[in-house]
């Protein structure tokens, strides 16, 4: 075992959001377009977890004031916030028609404004998954987003708060608890009866998958890491580039050194799938280029046209199931590019795929500046099957595209975006 303990945090705010919030949050954007250059040149990242410690069982409590069909409701004993002892409230469910025997898991980590999510964990149920959900920011109860009281064993608050938080101890800052909360759930799962301790997963959305970013960096226990949305080098271009440059200088170089995943994700070994979509509005696409391409596992990608950032979508696309059986199940393997060009204005990729690929598509954007308000066009693409390679005749003007290709279980597989020049 060799977890690998750092820090990070993972902003998103998520779920929905109304088109006035939208624009509020593109525009803090638009308005602080400040690279934190002197901070991106000061990330060492400080933070050490006791990876023995965490790699043990958690002790757990019952949690008896919560009910739901076919699931658990626990606590499980958490780091120590400000010398005192914590817990964390978790839903835990196992397959709908379990049967007795070891059966693969994933663990579920949820995104800002969010808590420990019974649906989330069902849809994983559903699938003959064992699943846990824990929440992060010290509520009890909570069933979907947004619900849930904090407890009087909470650890410290999260997401936006964590900026708040520099000066603290680095034990008792959000992003250090979140990240050991989730490796906390994967050794509760590995020391589960009825869990494969060698068939577990980690799947995380906006603020999520951001912190899925930093732990696959930390607990290489993980079979494997699906980022959604979430990246890093949030100083360079995110929704919080406002927020770095009102912490000032000194204080978001610590916040960044300790929890930007980029830190973190050269660390990732594990397969990794990224999927997120052509206009988010809080992890702009080409810092999703620049983090995935730090990890050093097998990459998998799935930029999805137009798609939407809220957890209800962030959970639902089915490459991130199949990703799953994949590795855990030794199911038929997702297509993935393999190799990539631009030739005059002909941009091509190959991609390898057991799985017949049916349709291959083009999908650009002419427009420049902030990702989150460029205009995406998608048009057909050539594609030869035999080969995997496809192939589209980009217009002039184009400032980024890709390819994309769909097999035949109508999964979508992606090359990285270019930007042309």
């Amino acid at each position: 075992m060799n977890l690998r303990f750092q820090s990070t945090s993972t902003m998103g705010i998520l779920g929905g959001m109304s088109q006035a919030m939208m624009r509020w949050c593109v525009a803090v954007a638009v308005v602080g377009l400040w690279c934190g250059q002197t901070a991106a040149a000061d990330r060492r990242g400080t933070a050490n977890w006791d990876l023995k410690k965490l790699g043990e069982t958690p002790k757990v409590y019952p949690a008896t004031q919560a009910t739901e069909p076919a699931m658990r409701a626990l606590f499980y004993e958490g780091l120590p916030f400000q010398g005192k002892p914590t817990r964390v409230f978790a839903w835990y469910g196992l397959p709908k028609q379990y049967s007795g025997g070891k059966v693969p898991a994933i663990v579920l980590i949820h995104g800002g404004g969010g808590t420990s999510n019974v649906r989330w964990v069902r849809l994983w149920t559903e699938r003959g998954y064992a699943a846990i959900s824990m929440d992060l920011c010290g509520k009890a109860y909570g069933k979907t987003d947004g619900q849930g009281q904090r407890h009087d064993m909470a650890g410290p608050s999260g997401w936006d708060d964590s900026f708040g938080q520099t000066d603290w101890p680095i034990e008792d800052q959000w992003t250090y608890h979140a990240v050991a909360d989730a490796v906390l759930a994967n050794s509760f799962l590995r020391s589960a009866p009825e869990v494969d301790a060698e068939r577990i997963g980690v799947t995380g959305i906006s603020w999520g998958g951001y912190l899925t970013c930093i732990v696959a960096g930390v607990d290489d226990r993980f079979k494997f890491a699906v980022p959604v949305y979430g990246c890093g080098f949030l100083d360079e271009d995110s929704v919080w580039l406002g927020r770095f440059k009102s912490m000032g200088e000194q204080n978001a170089g610590k916040w960044l050194g300790n929890w930007d995943p980029s830190v973190y994700l050269p660390n990732a070994k594990m397969p990794m799938l990224w999927v997120t979509g052509t206009v988010d509005f809080a992890y702009p696409l080409s810092k999703v280029r620049k983090s995935y391409r730090l990890a050093t596992g097998d990459r998998y990608l799935s930029i999805q046209p137009g798609m939407k950032h809220s957890h209800p979508d962030g959970e639902v696309p089915a490459e991130i199931a199949a990703f799953a059986d994949q590795l855990l199940r030794g199911k038929e393997p997702l297509a993935r590019c393999v190799k990539q060009g631009i030739d005059g204005r002909t941009v091509w990729a190959v991609f390898e795929s057991k799985i017949p690929l049916v349709r291959a598509q083009g999908v650009y954007t002419k427009d420049t500046g902030p990702w989150q308000q460029r205009k995406w066009v998608v048009e057909p693409a050539a594609l030869d099957k035999p080969s995997g390679r496809a192939s589209f005749e980009a217009p002039e003007g184009v400032s980024a595209v890709y390819l994309a290709v769909i097999d035949e279980r109508k999964l979508l597989a992606s090359s990285e975006h270019e930007e042309p020049k």
